[in-house]
C-alpha cells in the first residue's frame, strides 16, 4: 500500500453534549480529502482516541471510511497499553473497514525493545491489515529504536510504514537508509516535515494539515522537483502557524481552529481543558489566513 505524502491526524468531532458526531466526521473527512489529502488517520492522538470507548471508535472509522469511500486511506488508531486489548481493537477496526492501522508504542508500562518486537508482531500475525508503527517517546516513555523497528519490518511484510515522531533526525535517517523496499517513513512532528524529506522520508501524518495540507502539497512537490528554495520558503512561511498550534497541549489548538472554520467539532474531552483567551488571540489571525472565501468562519 503506498500511502501519498500528505495524511492528517484528524480530530474527532463531538457535540453539544459531548457525544460522538458521526456526520460531522463525515462531512470534516470529505473537507480533508477536498484539500489534498491523501490519507487521514482516525482516532489518534489529535483524534482523541484515548477518551473514545470501542464503539465510539468502531462508528469514527466507519464513518469516515464511508464519507470518503476510495478518495483517501483511513488509517485507524488501534494502539493500546496491551497486547491483547490492541488485536481486540485492530480487529474491531478491520470489521469497520479500515484500510490500515496505526499501532503506538504500548505507552506507560515502558516495554522493552524485545517486548515491543513480542507485542507488535503479535499484533501484525493477528490482523493482516497493512500496519504503521507509531514511535512518539514524548506520550509513551518508550522508544523504539531503529534496529527494532527494522528488524520487525523485515520479519512482518504487513508492518509497511512508521510514524516517526521522536525528533531525532540522527534515527529517523538510520531507519531510511536501512529500511526494506516499500517500507515508508512518514514524519510525525509537522516543524519537520521537509527537514524529514531531506534525509529521505516519504510524507508527514500532520495536524496543521487540517489548515495547511494544500500548502504541504506544493512543498512537498517543489522539492520533490528539486526547487528547494521554495520548498523551504513555504516552509518557512507555515512557522508561525506550527507555533501556535503547538502553544498547549493538542488538540485543543486545532479543535478550536476548526471550530472556528465552520466546523461543529465541538470541545475536548476531559481531562483536556478550553484553549486559554490569550493562545486563542493569538491564533486567531494565523487560521484567518487558511480560511477559504466561503466559509462561514467568524475569525474577527
Amino acid at each position: 500500500m503506498k500511502l501519498g505524502p500528505i495524511a492528517t491526524a484528524m480530530v474527532t468531532p463531538f457535540d453539544e453534549r459531548g457525544a460522538l458526531d458521526t456526520a460531522e466526521a463525515a462531512r470534516l473527512a470529505r473537507w480533508l480529502v477536498d484539500r489534498g489529502n491523501d490519507a487521514l488517520v482516525v482516532a489518534g492522538s489529535t483524534g482523541e482516541g484515548q477518551t473514545l470507548d470501542d464503539v465510539e471508535r468502531y462508528e469514527i472509522v466507519k464513518a469516515v471510511k464511508d464519507g470518503v469511500d476510495q478518495r483517501a486511506t483511513v488509517i485507524a488508531n488501534v494502539g493500546t497499553s496491551a497486547t491483547r486489548e490492541t488485536i481486540a481493537a485492530a480487529r474491531r477496526a478491520e470489521e469497520a473497514g479500515a484500510d490500515a492501522l496505526l499501532v503506538v508504542v504500548p505507552y506507560y508500562n515502558k516495554p522493552t525493545q524485545t517486548g515491543m518486537l513480542r507485542h507488535f508482531g503479535a499484533v501484525a500475525d493477528a490482523v493482516a491489515l497493512p500496519q504503521i508503527v507509531y514511535n512518539i517517546p514524548s506520550r509513551t516513555a518508550a522508544n523504539m529504536l531503529p534496529e527494532t523497528l527494522l528488524e520487525l519490518a523485515h520479519e512482518h511484510p504487513n508492518v509497511i510504514g512508521v510514524k516517526e515522531s521522536s525528533g531525532d533526525l540522527r534515527q529517523i535517517a538510520t531507519i531510511v537508509r536501512n529500511r526494506p523496499q516499500g517500507f515508508q517513513v512518514l514524519a510525525g512532528d509537522d516543524p519537520l516535515f521537509l527537514p524529514c524529506l531531506a534525509i529521505g522520508a516519504d510524507g508527514i501524518v500532520g495536524v496543521a494539515s487540517h489548515l495547511c495540507s494544500r500548502e504541504f502539497r506544493q512543498m512537498y512537490d517543489a522539492f520533490s522537483e528539486g526547487r528547494v528554495r521554495e520548498a523551504a520558503a513555504t516552509h518557512a512561511s507555515l512557522l508561525p502557524l506550527f507555533d501556535a498550534l503547538f502553544r498547549v497541549t493538542n488538540p485543543i489548538p486545532v479543535k478550536w481552529a476548526m471550530s472556528q472554520l465552520g466546523f461543529r467539532v465541538g470541545r475536548c474531552r476531559s481531562p483536556l481543558d478550553d484553549l486559554p483567551d490569550s493562545v486563542a488571540s493569538e491564533l486567531r489571525p494565523v487560521v484567518a489566513d487558511f480560511a477559504d472565501p466561503d466559509m462561514t468562519a467568524v475569525l474577527a
